[in-house]
């Protein structure tokens, strides 16, 4: 990785910017740990989301795992029609962040794993906030997943960055170590204060 100092940021958004809880959603969906458990186990439901992640149509995806589960083809429904609420409220602090990067004139950009189905609603639902970014790679769109280092690379082309140019920031240290991979800077986010401090070292703040 370059020793030049990054001059733009790209964040995951996923609890990074703003949370993600699908366990306390299926949990207000499928009270019984049993049965919840079962579902998710049964269904191979985390595979199943990330093939969403990772360019499948959600409707098509749906109806194949409805029609091979039809026990809990209401639960499967449900992903859908309200994947909102599995998005919870701005990670702490991170907003503010954003607004003060925003204000000294950072760029900034994002890469997400997030099904192109569910960005949509959820893009336009939280417009104010990202009208600050330049421009957001979403996995679903591209059919390809982070930590695949073709994503990394058809961001930093598409945001006319360097590698070196760019401080990665997500919650997953598989994403950060394929960042680095690449040759981006990367930071291992787990608070908003740490970042800061990071922020502030690479002189970005």
């Amino acid at each position: 990785m370059s020793a030049e100092r990054p001059n733009a940021v790209v964040f995951d958004v996923g609890n990074v910017l703003y949370g993600w809880d699908p366990e306390a959603f299926l949990a207000r969906q499928i009270p019984e740990d049993a049965r919840r458990l079962a579902f998710i186990e049964e269904t191979g439901l985390w595979d199943w989301h990330d093939s969403l992640d990772g360019g499948r149509a959600y409707d098509e995806a749906a109806a194949e795992l409805s029609e091979k589960f039809p026990d809990y083809a209401a639960y499967i429904a449900a992903w859908g029609a309200r994947f909102g609420e599995t998005i919870t409220d701005p990670v702490p602090g991170v907003h503010a962040l954003v607004a003060e990067l925003d204000a000294r004139g950072v760029p900034l950009f994002a890469i997400t794993n997030f099904s192109a189905d569910f960005w949509t609603p959820f893009r336009a639902r939280e417009d104010a906030f990202f009208r600050v970014f330049r421009d957001i790679v979403v996995s679903g769109e591209e059919k390809l997943l982070k930590p695949d280092p073709a994503i990394y690379f058809r961001a930093l082309d598409r945001f006319g960055l360097q590698p070196h140019e760019a401080l990665f920031v997500d919650d997953r240290q598989i994403n950060v170590e394929g960042a680095e991979a690449v040759g981006m800077h990367a930071h291992l986010f787990t608070d908003a204060e740490g970042l800061r401090k990071q922020l502030e070292a690479e002189g970005l703040l």
